[in-house]
Formats: structure tokens, C-alpha cells, sequence
């Protein structure tokens, strides 16, 4: 059953995953059809910045031979190496100046998955007066699901819009739909 789109107020906050140069057409580690996305996602921002509500967007922010790197043994090819080109956020990603930029992954020895992982961003959205997240972004199967898994786990009603997000694998965003369910997570599929 279609759940009803969420739409932002005060007391909400938009998170706007890894909406990067190398999870997009082209770059280190594509995701498939991250580029249309992008429509959804700008639609989301301006909708939050009319409501006054927070805009948080996460970057993927390497050192050189992070242990996610297949160099390094990671499961990945290296992606979004600080200050590389791969690293920038989308060209036609529309972030206010007011966004609230969250790196992870800086650490050279463990990945970091979820916007939430010691990035500080539950006590940032509590002390705003964030009470429900949307989140959006690349990928769903990976660092969606790990950030709509810590929100709830955090106390935040969470939501994910499907339309604002892609999977890697068709089996892992069909599978992480079903353990966001399962964590009540309202997952959005307009």
C-alpha cells in the first residue's frame, strides 16, 4: 500500500545523501539512474527551504587509500577522495548557502555508511528542533538504508521517498525497502 508523501514543516529536516560526482553518470562507482534523481531531490530542497526547514547534505570525503578502497581490501573501487573532482556534489544539485554539509568517511581506517555514524547530526536536528527526517540520495541500498536505520534508532520519525533515491542492485533496494519497513521507517513510493 502507497504510503502518503511527507511534506516538510518546521520541525523537520530534509538529508540529502551522497548526491556526488562518483555515484553519478560517469564516476567511480555509478549508480544507475542517480541522475534522475536530481529533479525529486532540487523539488525536496526548495520545499524545505520554504518551510524553514534544515537542509543536510552528506558527502562521501576519503583520504587516498581508504580501507573501503578494493586497494586497501574495501569492497570498493576508490570513490570520492577529498578535494577530487569525483568528491563534488552533483553540478545540478541545488544546496541553499544554509545547508548543513556532513562528511564521513575521514577516518582512513573505517567506513562510515550512515549520515549519523559519530558525525555529530542527531544533537545538530534535536538542538534545530528536528523531530521527522526525509531522506533522499545514493545510494538506497547502503548509505540510505544505514541513515534511515540510525535516525529511527535515534528517535526520529523517518521517512525515505523512493522517487528521490537509487539502489546499486535491484535485489538490494528491494531488500533494504523491506528492513526499513521492518524498523518503521515510512517508505515513501510516489
Amino acid at each position: 500500500m502507497p504510503s502518503q508523501a511527507m511534506r516538510l514543516k518546521p520541525g523537520d529536516a530534509l538529508i540529502v545523501l551522497d548526491v556526488q560526482r562518483d555515484f553519478c553518470a560517469g564516476g567511480a562507482l555509478e549508480v544507475a539512474g542517480a541522475d534522475a534523481i536530481l529533479p525529486t531531490v532540487n523539488a525536496l530542497i526548495a520545499e524545505a527551504v520554504a518551510a524553514g526547514a534544515p537542509v543536510v547534505a552528506s558527502r562521501d570525503w576519503h583520504p587516498p587509500g581508504h580501507a573501503s578502497f578494493r586497494d586497501s581490501g574495501g569492497p570498493w573501487p576508490a570513490h570520492c577522495v577529498q578535494e577530487s573532482a569525483g568528491a563534488q556534489f552533483h553540478p545540478d544539485l541545488r544546496l541553499p548557502e544554509r545547508a548543513i554539509i556532513v562528511s564521513k568517511g575521514e577516518s582512513p581506517e573505517r567506513d562510515q555508511l550512515s549520515a549519523f555514524n559519530a558525525t555529530g547530526l542527531a544533537d545538530r536536528l534535536r538542538r534545530l528542533g528536528a523531530r521527522r527526517v526525509l531522506i533522499v540520495g545514493l545510494a538506497l541500498d547502503v548509505c540510505v538504508l544505514e541513515t534511515a536505520l540510525d535516525a529511527v534508532s535515534k528517535g526520529f520519525e523517518t521517512h525515505v521517498r523512493l522517487s528521490g533515491a537509487r539502489a546499486i542492485t535491484s535485489e538490494g533496494g528491494k531488500a533494504a525497502v523491506e528492513k526499513m519497513r521492518k524498523a518503521q521507517v515510512v517508505v515513501e513510493e510516489d
